[in-house]
């Protein structure tokens, strides 16, 4: 299993949380061997990896096939063109791209939460932070998402982008006071604190929920893509060990 995330130039603040997630996921799904790449600023890259994996293997010339899941929160120019090249650049002949992490209902589950424990609650404006994409689909992906949050909190939310595209969240923040909104809430479509996250806490809200970082649902998740990719590509399913358990968050 090969868990692939964006990096972040703040140390530590996305290698540690997809290490962890992978792993999680790893053991939930037979103790399966998980390493864990980057697309941009950390390393390794995907294709490092997969290069890696391919020299280990006992016959080289037919290493152990791997799964690639994008740990992305919407599928814009990472996952249709990174991800991709990765790949193709390590020369591995058997890797299985799945489909993204999100949009997902489960996010959404978790990002209620989140906002909860920020001091959200029923009445207050709601803010849906994403960092944003040029690609057309990542923002159809975050449209979508959003409107998950919407029926998940029963409350409309705005949609609103942390670096790429418009409108920006302090914008949005700044609009609902001004439409009588005393107390504002960002919802933080990230994975893990880093940069991005850090802007929201300058934008103005009353309050910012917790990134999606390491859940159980986020650990079901990427182990759900996994093992259906191995359905897809072996026919059979495979299950989680017996007596695992996914530490609460």
């Amino acid at each position: 299993m090969l868990p692939v995330a964006h990096g972040t130039a703040v140390c530590g603040c996305a290698a540690d949380p997809l290490a962890e997630l992978g792993a999680l996921s790893g053991r939930s799904t037979t103790s399966t061997p998980v390493r864990t790449a980057f697309v941009d600023v950390l390393g390794p890259s995907p294709s490092e990896v997969l290069r890696d994996l391919a020299a280990q293997s006992p016959n080289t010339a037919d290493p152990a096939p791997a799964v690639l899941v994008p740990a992305f929160l919407a599928s814009g120019y990472h996952v249709y063109q990174d991800v991709p090249r990765e790949v193709e650049e390590s020369a591995h002949p058997a890797v299985t791209v799945t489909p993204a992490m999100g949009p997902d209902p489960a996010l959404a589950r978790i990002i209620s939460v989140r906002l909860r424990a920020a001091g959200w609650r029923p009445g207050d404006a709601v803010v849906f932070a994403a960092a944003g994409s040029s690609d057309p689909r990542a923002r159809a992906d975050v449209r979508r998402a959003a409107a998950m949050l919407t029926a998940q909190l029963a409350t409309p939310v705005r949609t609103a982008y942390v670096a790429t595209g418009a409108p920006r969240v302090p914008e949005v923040v700044a609009k609902l006071r001004e439409e009588g909104q005393d107390r504002v809430f960002i919802a933080s479509y990230l994975l893990a604190h880093g940069l991005f996250h850090e802007r929201l806490h300058q934008a103005g809200a009353t309050g910012v929920a917790d990134p999606i970082g390491v859940h159980p649902a986020v650990v079901r998740l990427i182990a759900d893509r996994y093992r259906a990719a191995l359905r897809e590509r072996f026919g059979r399913p495979v299950l989680p060990p017996t007596g695992t358990v996914i530490p609460r968050s």
